[in-house]
């Protein structure tokens, strides 16, 4: 077994590797960026390596420095995680050079599988189903044209290199077709260094599932089951789950022998995935890619198979047999994963940047109902989230006997999970977990574009949320006034009288209240309708986060003091709650109301980021749907449009600059 494994990566699955490598007694070193110097996988490790300033190309991509580090640190063996050179065969090739063990599979396999032109021409040869489409190289947009309209609308264009999202667009005529392929191009030289593009029939209604598969040098080659992975925005994932709500058994195995088929072919050896796009009304499935590495949602299956895959892989490249047969595979209960991305859901899910004021996770573990909570992450309160790498912060896992407990399990701990100091997912993900449609398993990759066609802009409370909501804002705020009436009249004297009856204003929702009881287990009544809530909670001024219960049902609740107001989240909610006495909302209603700041005539930065290029001046004239200028941040690129026709009054920036979000591009006349 290994003495020393060097992980050539960051965050959350350096940790994830560290915490396998240290239960199996094997030391571990972790390299780092200078924007990593105080990550919390550098503080995990035994040892830390400087690879280099914080651009990816000057520390996790080069090679050299890697090498440099093994030599330093007398590593005999390298975990890649994902992303980076995970899936680069050079760069395992270099590490068999070096006498050192690459923890993932032959480099041959790696090659065959990492072009997606390649591994299709390979996978159909191997008998698995594949999807229609062109894949020879294309050398420019108009011969991008020329075959997407062949294959027929609407059509992929894909990055023959990489994963993860990038350098995809999808086409529906020919302006998206020419517009798609450069961009891609793009995306795939700067995330991959290798531009090479190519199209395939795009499936509509898709459900994207894909197979783990298992495999020693020894001849045996296992899949672990499946994931579902459909619901995702840019083409990368969001929200996956094992199994899938969708596949019976019979497709099931089809698929899971077909993976293995096509492992077998290209000789694979390590812990890998297969992914199919399958049709979600004929189960019809068609092979998609093959990733050469650990997938970043691999803690649904451990959940559901207890086989951990970071340790399978560290055996397997230490020569030993699998000591596992495709009959011990057995799936028990049901797991799913979110991951908690730094990007603002309001805002077509852009990347956030910034420090993290507060983490705090939920807890970990057996719960009481016998349910598990997981959180893979790689970040720690008062970190740095920067726009160098990806915006992923942590992976939040359930897993329960059944899919409806996993899923109240999730929600659960996603009212449990504080972040501040960024953008982050989590109302997103929050308010997905309580839509029906989810819960039924109706998914398909086009799940947030069907389920949000106007964006994500936070759940509104019903009338049943708005008055649990406004319960919990008047039990609070009688313990601000208590607390307060305590501090002002002191013990030995006279306090101050609290008053019980009080108006509760929720956006444009008003309740009436009044309270009653013991102090920890007020009694809210709804004048207006005669209904009453009884809250209980250990709640205290100045904490941010408590469980209430409201007649026996428990929520958690994310509160905030915000001025004279109560900011309450919970469960994709997020509102202010303004309690007032009856005579001061009378008088509230009188007041104006403030105007946002017109800014009709601005183009904005969507997101922090560095503009790559501005496509027009001062004095142009552009037409609705012109390319105005592109920004780049968090390894994706964004092109920002003319909504309508104007006039160019004047550019603020230049190529190469960075902004802030929300800072100025160009203005209109």
């Amino acid at each position: 077994m290994f003495k020393k494994i060097l992980i050539a990566n960051r965050g959350e699955i350096a940790c994830r590797v560290i915490r396998t490598a240290r239960a199996m007694g094997i030391a571990t070193v972790a390299v780092y960026s200078d924007a990593d110097a105080e990550a919390l996988h550098v503080r995990m490790a035994d040892e830390a390596f400087r690879l280099g300033p914080a651009p990816s190309a000057q520390s996790y991509l080069s090679i050299e420095r890697i090498l440099a580090a093994i030599r330093q640190t007398g590593a005999d063996a390298v975990h890649p995680g994902y992303g980076f050179l995970s899936e680069n065969a050079g760069f395992a090739a270099a590490l068999k050079a070096e006498g050192v063990a690459f923890i993932g599979p032959p480099v041959g396999a790696i090659e065959a599988m990492g072009d997606k032109i390649t591994s299709k021409k390979i996978a159909a040869e191997a008998g698995v189903s594949t999807v229609p489409g062109h894949m020879g190289l294309i050398e420019d947009a108009e011969e991008a044209v020329r075959i997407a309209s062949a294959i027929g609308y609407p059509v992929m264009i894909k990055a023959s290199a990489g994963g993860g999202g990038k350098g995809m667009r999808i086409a529906w005529n020919e302006a998206e077709a020419r517009e798609g392929f450069q961009s891609s191009r793009n995306e795939a030289k700067t995330a991959f260094g290798d531009d090479r593009i190519f199209i395939e029939k795009f499936v509509t209604q898709p459900r994207h599932i894909e197979i783990q598969v298992l495999g020693d040098a020894h001849g045996t080659m296992l899949y672990l089951g499946e994931r579902e992975c459909s619901i995702q925005r840019r083409n990368q994932k969001v929200i996956e789950e094992a199994p899938s709500p969708f596949l019976d058994p019979a497709t099931r195995k089809a698929m899971g022998e077909q993976a293995v088929a096509l492992a077998r072919a290209v000789g694979y050896a390590s812990a890998g995935t297969v992914e199919f796009i399958v049709d979600g009304q004929e189960n019809r499935f068609y092979f998609l890619e093959m990733n050469t590495r650990l997938q970043v949602e691999h803690p649904v299956t451990e959940l559901v198979t207890g086989i951990d895959l970071v340790e399978q892989m560290i055996r397997i490249a230490a020569g030993e047999r699998l000591a596992l047969t495709q009959e011990d595979i057995r799936l028990n209960g049901w797991a799913i994963e979110s991951r908690l991305y730094a990007e603002d859901p309001t805002r077509n899910f852009l990347p956030s940047t910034g420090r993290l004021t507060r983490y705090r996770p939920p807890q970990e573990g057996a719960r009481p109902d016998g349910t598990i909570v997981r959180n893979d992450t790689g970040v720690t309160e008062g970190g740095e989230i920067s726009i160098y790498y990806d915006p992923m912060v942590a992976k939040l896992c359930s897993w329960a006997p059944d899919r409806r407990q996993a899923i109240d399990t999730m929600a659960a701990a996603l009212n449990d999970f504080e972040v501040e100091g960024i953008g982050h997912n989590l109302p997103f993900l929050s308010a997905v977990m309580g839509q029906e449609r989810f819960r039924s398993g109706k998914l398909t990759t086009a799940y947030i574009a069907e389920e949000f066609p106007e964006g994500f802009s936070g759940v509104r409370p019903d009338p049943a949320s708005s008055q649990k909501l406004a319960a919990i804002a008047a039990f609070i705020h009688h313990r601000l006034q208590t607390r307060a009436a305590r501090i002002s009249g002191g013990i030995d004297h006279h306090s101050r009288a609290i008053g019980r009856d009080w108006v509760v204003r929720l956006g444009a929702a008003s309740h009436a209240v009044t309270l009653s009881g013991d102090p920890q287990a007020q009694a809210v009544t709804f004048t207006d309708g005669g209904e009453s809530l009884t809250v209980e909670a250990d709640w205290h001024p100045g904490q941010t986060h408590a469980h209430f219960r409201l007649n026996g049902e428990t929520l958690g609740v994310k509160v905030d003091l915000v001025g004279s107001a109560i900011r309450l989240r919970t469960h994709g909610m997020d509102v202010l709650a303004r309690v007032r006495s009856p005579r001061v909302a009378e008088l509230a209603k009188l007041m104006p109301v403030k105007l946002p700041p017109d800014t009709s005539k601005m183009l904005l930065c969507p997101m922090p980021g560095v503009i790559t290029s501005v496509a027009v001046k001062a004095g142009d004239t552009v037409e609705a749907g012109q390319t105005l200028a592109t920004v780049e941040a968090m390894k994706m690129e964004n092109v920002l449009k003319a909504e309508r026709r104007g006039v160019v009054k004047r550019v603020a920036v230049s190529a190469g600059q960075s902004l802030a979000v929300d800072e100025l591009i160009l203005e209109f006349a």
